[in-house]
C-alpha cells in the first residue's frame, strides 16, 4: 500500500506489526471480530505479532494462518521488538502497541500507532507514537479507508 502524506512523505507499507496483549488481545484472548480483521489484512500485507506471550496463547490462536508470530524475551522485550522492526525494514512497517515495552518499536517504525485499549496506554508508548487510537478496531477502519490515516498525519 502506498500512503502519501502531504508535507510528510510517501510510504510504501509492506508490513504491519502488532503487539499482542493490550493491543490485540485482553487476557490472552482475541475477539472474533479482531481475529477476522487481522486475517483480512494478510491479503495485502505481511502481518506479524511480536510478543512476550504472557498468557501463552498467541501461537495456538494464529496457528494455521498467514499471521507470523515472534515470541520475544520478557527480560529484553523492548529491544527485541525494536530490533525486529529494523530487521523487517522499518521504512516499510507500521507498528501498533500499548505498553512500555512497545515504545522503541513504535519509534523505529515508519508509522507508530499507540492503542488506548481496555488495558491502557503507557506514557512511553504514547510519546513514541505518530498517532494514538482509542481501540484496535479504529486501525482496521483506517486501513479500509486510508484517507483517514492520511488526514490525521498530514502537516
Amino acid at each position: 500500500m502506498l500512503i502519501e502524506i502531504p508535507k510528510v512523505g510517501s510510504y510504501k507499507i509492506e508490513n504491519i506489526v502488532f503487539d499482542f496483549n493490550g493491543t490485540l488481545a485482553s487476557g490472552g484472548k482475541v475477539s472474533p471480530r479482531v481475529y477476522r480483521q487481522i486475517l483480512g489484512l494478510t491479503k495485502d500485507f505481511n502481518i506479524f505479532i511480536v510478543t512476550a506471550d504472557t498468557f501463552n496463547t498467541v501461537r495456538e490462536i494464529f496457528d494455521d494462518t498467514e499471521v507470523r508470530v515472534k515470541v520475544i524475551s520478557k527480560e529484553n522485550g523492548s529491544l527485541d521488538k525494536k530490533d525486529f522492526i529494523a530487521e523487517l525494514n522499518s521504512s516499510e512497517t507500521i507498528a501498533l502497541g500499548n505498553g512500555s515495552n512497545d515504545a522503541f518499536m513504535l519509534k523505529e517504525s515508519i508509522i507508530g500507532i499507540g492503542v488506548l485499549g481496555s488495558e491502557g496506554l503507557s506514557i512511553g508508548a504514547l510519546e513514541n507514537s505518530d498517532l494514538m487510537i482509542r481501540d484496535i478496531n479504529d486501525f482496521f477502519e483506517m486501513m479500509k479507508a486510508p484517507k483517514k490515516l492520511i488526514a490525521t498525519l498530514r502537516k
